[in-house]
């Protein structure tokens, strides 16, 4: 690591020794390439007895599989098999929304929610909950106004690109994203890479109900359907690891998600492997829609795919603590990878000890 980086790393050690971190990974690149590789603390449970955190522990990211997944849609657009501003039922003939694809991307669909109350289980059935999803009504006119689709922007994202690809989001983001960039991340994990996941943990017990927000609430609706997605027994499950849930189950390293932002901050391409195009990448990262997330219940902009910031940064932040992004200004990208779900008190943290010798 670069001498110059030495107060985050202090940072990354002090979160793990005061506790309010016990397992986790962080890499940022700089200047095009990686100044910082650190993990720490254990992969199966917050004990000091643990298994250790190694750099090819897998943890769950939560949202941060949200560009993920959208970038898998976005190669499609790049090459010509899918128009932004189509509606989805061109490609999706049984979808009943008006929605276009760039309001599936931008989160302004008005499918936040899956509809129709399903089990833990459902999650490994992605024929029933697409099609829940092309038989809903809209929350809202597509468009009008934005609501992180929180549980369903997988679903929607992934079944336009198995629609017009005939892969799954999982099988396509393996194929044409992970093993041509080397990328250490995937939906639906075979059984040896589920071996290497990490153990989620709270960083208190009453972060799953914190997170759900007031019940009944559009944001309670959007996380807590399909039942478990807060729940340990669930998350820590092979039913859960082995499914595509793409908004929420990318299991990655944060080296890998570093490595995957230089790649676009580079307009497209990594170790002379070009992905996309950088017209692609600037279309991708521009401000779709700037107002109020009826579900984050703040005012946002998104792109396609991801949040924009006020300092020009894209990115993405998942429940619990993970999150990854690149600041162009700045020059850098940064991934957080963490199995102690609590708040991002602890990326503030970070990103303060970064900016600070940048």
């Amino acid at each position: 690591m670069h001498a110059r980086f030495a107060p985050v790393r202090d940072c990354f050690h002090d979160l793990l020794a005061a506790g309010r971190e016990t397992g986790a990974s962080l890499t940022i690149w700089y200047d095009g390439q990686p100044v910082v590789d650190l993990i720490g603390g254990s992969r199966s449970g917050d004990g000091p007895g643990g298994e250790p955190w190694r750099p090819d522990t897998l943890v769950n990211v939560y949202s941060v599989g949200k560009p993920v997944a959208a970038l898998c849609l976005l190669l499609l657009v790049d090459r010509e098999k899918v128009d932004l501003d189509a509606a989805v039922d061109r490609y999706w003939p049984e979808f009943r929304t008006s929605a276009t694809v760039r309001q599936v991307l931008s989160h302004t669909a008005g499918l936040p929610a899956f509809p129709v109350p399903r089990p833990a289980t459902a999650v490994a059935d992605w024929a029933l909950l697409t099609g829940d999803l092309a038989a809903a009504d809209p929350e809202w006119s597509p468009g009008s106004v934005a609501g992180e689709h929180a549980w369903t922007y997988g679903h929607l994202v992934g079944e336009l690109v198995r629609r017009v690809d005939g892969r799954s989001v999982g099988r396509f983001l393996a194929e044409e994203i992970a093993d041509r960039w080397h990328l250490d991340l995937g939906f639906g994990l075979a059984e040896a890479d589920q071996r290497r996941c990490a153990d989620l943990r709270y960083g208190d017990p009453g972060w799953p109900t914190r997170v759900l927000g007031e019940p009944g609430s559009l944001r309670a609706r959007s996380m807590g359907n399909p039942a478990g997605g807060q729940d340990l027994a669930v998350l820590n499950s092979p039913l859960w690891r082995g499914s595509e849930v793409p908004a929420v189950n990318l299991h990655a390293t944060a080296s890998s998600l570093a490595r995957l932002y230089a790649g676009l901050l580079a307009g497209g391409v990594l170790d002379g492997v070009r992905l996309v195009s950088p017209e692609l990448i600037a279309e991708a990262t521009r401000v779709q829609y700037d107002g109020p997330d009826l579900v984050l219940e703040r005012d946002t902009q998104w792109t396609l795919g991801m949040l924009w910031e006020p300092d020009g940064s894209w990115g993405m932040g998942g429940l619990g603590g993970s999150s990854a992004w690149a600041d162009p200004e700045r020059g850098y990208t940064f991934a957080y990878a963490t199995a102690h779900l609590a708040e991002h008190d602890r990326v503030d943290e970070l990103v303060e000890a970064l900016h600070s010798v940048l």
